[in-house]
């Protein structure tokens, strides 16, 4: 069997995905930067601001997995790009006529995490039109990878960039990021074919299917209740980063690049290690064991605020990104393997309700609890919230499992040469 690496239609298509990614994790840290140095953001508004920018996952995850499967599931991609792009655009139309306000970074982040989610569901929908069905899973495979090394390469890249362009101009190149990815798109050759209406059923039954599957798997809802909660503790440090390092610690923007930056061969080092680590600790053991390593590393975010600032948030940074990639490429691994081929698509969607949900609502208690609290304190909560996540792996049959038994791999009969 051919390469996918052969496959004109996949090849756009990783193109694409992989572009979007960048894109979309260069917004989620240039939007919070414009907020601060140029708008004069409060604690809660960033915390508001980080809540847009995901409250769609919460909000309109779970339907969307359905809706895509009923649309022509390139014109969705194509639709979300370009949706994003002109939304972002707008930014630096806006601060150029001296007209940009919070409000309407408010508007942009919820229409691009709109769009974002749709395209992050529609993708992994497209797969299976596009490559044949023994190689779904290969498929997959390299699209989650290259969605794992974007969340690693698009902070870094905001870092350097942010080192020779204002973040005004930043923004114009996280809005071309949509536009190469439609082009790409578009350069696909397969028909765009509209679903059979005859093989649709009722909305409701379809989402709780994919939610049935999540909820009802032994290992599966530990990892999501691992990965909900370092999300919420996450986001919370995420809304208050930024102000943090410039305000709290008194450093330059390039400096908070530089962190950035640093982080990123942090989580470059994870993503190409993973594998190795995964072989020596023993694939099951590495949720667990990264999973507290992420929490570890968090603490040095408050910790900086200390003494010796710079290092030690660089040093906090890598190891947080190396640990939270490592657990990632593992988890996504393990669990493409839990789920039936034909519910990929649903159990994605339904994943992606459950962890990435408690995004707008970390980002939000991040907020309240910064003005409450102070600065500090409430870097210093999510890091509890943070370890609170590694409980649902530790206490589960993973911290012995070396290698997914063979009766729990839903992929088990397909052929291991074929497996992302």
């Amino acid at each position: 069997m051919s390469s996918l690496w052969r496959h004109h239609d996949f090849r756009q298509l990783w193109a694409a995905e992989t572009v979007s990614q960048v894109g979309t994790q260069v917004t989620l840290v240039a939007l919070p930067i414009l907020a601060v140095t140029l708008l004069r953001a409060t604690p809660l508004q960033m915390g508001v601001l980080t809540a847009l920018e995901t409250a769609a996952f919460l909000l309109v995850a779970l339907p969307a997995g359905a809706w895509v499967d009923r649309w022509r599931r390139r014109l969705v991609l194509v639709t979300a790009d370009v949706v994003r792009g002109a939304a972002l655009a707008s930014v630096p139309l806006a601060y150029l006529l001296d007209a940009l306000t919070l409000g309407q970074l408010y508007v942009v982040a919820t229409v691009v995490g709109t769009a974002t989610v749709f395209f992050d569901v529609g993708y992994q929908s497209y797969l299976p039109v596009l490559v044949d069905r023994t190689q779904i899973v290969d498929g997959n495979g390299k699209l989650e990878a290259s969605r794992a090394v974007a969340q690693v390469v698009g902070p870094g890249l905001t870092g350097v960039l942010l080192r020779v362009l204002a973040a005004p101009l930043l923004i114009v190149v996280n809005a071309l990021t949509y536009l190469v990815s439609a082009l790409f798109l578009a350069r696909i050759r397969t028909p765009d074919t509209l679903p059979e209406r005859a093989a649709r059923r009722p909305l409701r039954t379809e989402i709780a299917e994919g939610l049935a599957f999540v909820v009802g798997h032994r290992l599966l809802r530990r990892m999501v209740a691992c990965t909900a909660l370092a999300n919420l503790g996450g986001a919370m440090t995420g809304a208050l980063l930024v102000l943090y390092a410039i305000r709290e610690l008194g450093l330059a923007e390039s400096t908070v690049g530089l962190v950035f930056s640093v982080g990123a061969v942090g989580g470059l080092v994870g993503a190409v290690s993973a594998a190795r680590v995964a072989r020596w600790v023993g694939e099951g053991r590495t949720i667990p064991l990264s999973a507290v390593a992420f929490a570890v590393a968090a603490a040095g975010i408050p910790l900086a605020s200390l003494g010796a600032a710079t290092p030690t948030l660089v040093v906090a940074w890598f190891a947080l990104s190396f640990a939270t990639i490592v657990y990632n490429v593992t988890q996504v691994s393990f669990r493409q393997r839990l789920c039936p081929p034909r519910l990929l698509g649903r159990m994605n969607a339904s994943v992606r309700f459950l962890v990435y949900g408690t995004l707008p609502l970390g980002g939000l208690l991040g907020g309240v609890l910064g003005t409450a609290l102070g600065v500090v304190p409430t870097l210093w909560v999510a890091v509890a919230v943070q370890g609170l996540a590694a409980l649902p792996v530790l206490a589960s049959p993973l911290t012995g499992m070396r290698d997914l038994p063979v009766e729990l791999d839903a992929t088990a009969e397909v052929s291991p040469a074929t497996r992302g």
